[in-house]
């Protein structure tokens, strides 16, 4: 049986029909896992044509699993101009798989969904919530508000209709956007022994200055990285010696350069881009004295979950599944400048708690083991297996009777 998975990712895909992407944690490895349930993996996602791979990037197609293009369109309006080349290609595709699993909230998957027939099962695998996504802030646009409504409620729809539904959080999305069948909450990330380290931090000895990381795109302003430039400033202003570190790119990345230095932090704030493979992330992680994630949304942030396993203090915001990995002591409204400035001030002034906060992430980082993530998953793969079976022998039935 082959199975149609949808992503919100976009790829480059080359002449020889390989696929690749800049981003480590959307490589060969997290496709190939549904192979356990599936003979071969279907990857529906956009793809830009090239003559060679980006440079430092990895493969994405591999034995089992090959990408189906669709047209590479960025924003709403470019998707309107191409909707009907997407919904040729999801139409073909769909008549060469029996299972569907979408990775929502995505334009892509509901596209799939819409054309799903009647009664045809179909997993579902919930990574963010879209009301957060297009909170005030997160996104800019005139349509902000409808987008809001309109994602958050196909949303719904999709998880109460799915037959199976794996949330990466285990109350949080579960708790707006109910599947009425069978369910789970597995995380995404995937820690690897190596990845976690051995010892917690010691922060016993002062520190100047404090290195504060912070990792994710800047495509759009889903993880408030302007929110944090304004609270290390107001800090800095305040007394502090901090410097502030961004990994990830995108088409904000010069307005929080231009951001910087207007708060006068230019010297003190550097962006390295997007970095392709773990082993570059985790020298940042390792360098760095504090994680900052002051999100406007997430489901459960890999990023986080990975400073959490080189054993780093961490700061996030009330949002998603932030709240089941950090106590509440180590959390933030999101947007609220004034509050991220007051918990950095009262964490990096006092390095006994450090230590603590150091302690307890990699504490918790250690239960998130691959293998026992990967098994949990493969459960869900074969759940939607066995009701997609089901349907087909149900469907040849009816012919038969016919």
């Amino acid at each position: 049986m082959n199975v149609l998975v949808t992503a919100s990712a976009r790829f480059v895909m080359t002449e020889d029909g390989k696929a690749w992407t800049s981003n480590a944690s959307l490589g060969y490895s997290v496709w190939a896992e549904y192979l356990s349930a599936y003979d071969q993996v279907h990857l529906l996602a956009r793809a830009q044509h090239r003559a060679s791979p980006p440079v430092n990037s990895i493969q994405v197609s591999g034995p089992g699993v090959k990408l189906v293009p669709l047209p590479y369109f960025v924003g709403p309006e470019a998707f309107l101009r191409q909707y009907w080349a997407v919904k040729r290609t999801i139409r073909a595709a769909l008549k060469e798989v029996e299972a569907v699993q979408l990775r929502i909230p995505c334009t892509i998957g509901t596209e799939v969904y819409h054309q799903l027939e009647a009664g045809r099962p179909y997993g579902v695998e919930v990574v963010a919530d879209p009301y957060d996504s297009f909170a005030p802030g997160a996104v800019r646009h005139p349509l902000r508000p409808f987008f809001r409504w309109w994602f958050a409620e196909q949303l719904r729809k999709q998880c109460a209709n799915a037959c199976a539904a794996r949330y990466v959080t285990q109350k949080a999305l579960q708790q707006r956007y109910p599947c009425l069948h069978y369910s789970m909450g597995v995380a995404n990330v995937n820690l690897e022994r190596e990845m976690i380290v051995t010892q917690p931090r010691n922060y016993s000895d002062s520190k100047a200055p404090v290195n504060i990381l912070i990792v994710g795109t800047m495509d759009q302003l889903y993880k408030a990285p302007d929110v944090l430039i304004q609270a290390v400033a107001h800090c800095v202003k305040a007394g502090l010696d901090l410097t502030l570190t961004l990994v990830g790119d995108g088409q904000y990345r010069a307005d929080l350069e231009r951001q910087a230095r207007r708060l006068g932090i230019g010297d003190r704030t550097y962006f390295c881009g997007q970095l392709a493979n773990r082993t570059a992330v985790q020298r940042y992680l390792d360098q760095a004295d504090l994680f900052i994630l002051p999100s406007r949304q997430e489901g459960l942030p890999k990023a986080m979950m990975e400073a959490m396993a080189r054993a780093l203090p961490c700061i996030g915001s009330i949002v998603g599944g932030i709240p089941e990995l950090l106590p509440a002591e180590d959390l933030v409204p999101p947007g609220d400048v004034t509050a991220l400035t007051a918990k950095i001030q009262e964490v990096v002034q006092h390095p006994d708690r450090m230590s603590q906060m150091s302690a307890r992430n990699l504490a918790t980082a250690s239960q998130f083991d691959q293998k026992t993530l990967q098994a949990q998953r493969a459960v869900f793969y074969h759940y939607v297996h066995e009701q997609t079976e089901k349907w087909l022998n149900q469907s040849r039935a009816i012919l038969c009777v016919e």
